[in-house]
C-alpha cells in the first residue's frame, strides 16, 4: 500500500500565521480572546463554566458564546464584574456581548 502524497511545503499554524499578516492578526485575536476567558473563568459559577466558550474579540468588543438561554441570563448579570476584572488585568475590552449558540453548532 502506498502512502498518500504529502507536499514538502507543509506549514504549522504558527508558521502560516507568521507568513500571512491577516492570519497572524486572527491568531493574535484568538489568543487574546482565550486569555480574557481565563481571566474571568473564576467569576463564572462552576456549573456554568462548561457552557461558556470564548468568542470573537474585535475592536474592544468581546463575545462570549453560551450554550443555553438560561446560562446566558445568569451570565448577563455578571457582565459588569467581568468587564471590571478584565480592565483590572489590562485588557482592552470595552464591551462584552453574549451569543446563545444553538445545539446544532
Amino acid at each position: 500500500m502506498s502512502l498518500p502524497y504529502r507536499s514538502p511545503h507543509v506549514f504549522s499554524l504558527e508558521e502560516a500565521a507568521g507568513a500571512a499578516p491577516s492570519l497572524a492578526a486572527l491568531h493574535q485575536r484568538i489568543r487574546q480572546s482565550d486569555w480574557c476567558l481565563q481571566q474571568i473563568r473564576p467569576l463564572i459559577p462552576a456549573a456554568l463554566r462548561p457552557h461558556v466558550v470564548a468568542g470573537p474579540l474585535e475592536d474592544g468588543d468581546w463575545c462570549l458564546l453560551v450554550r443555553s438561554t438560561a446560562a446566558s441570563t445568569k451570565l448577563r448579570q455578571l457582565l459588569p464584574r467581568f468587564l471590571e476584572q478584565l480592565r483590572e488585568r489590562g485588557a482592552q475590552v470595552s464591551s462584552i456581548r453574549l451569543k446563545v449558540q444553538s445545539a446544532g453548532r
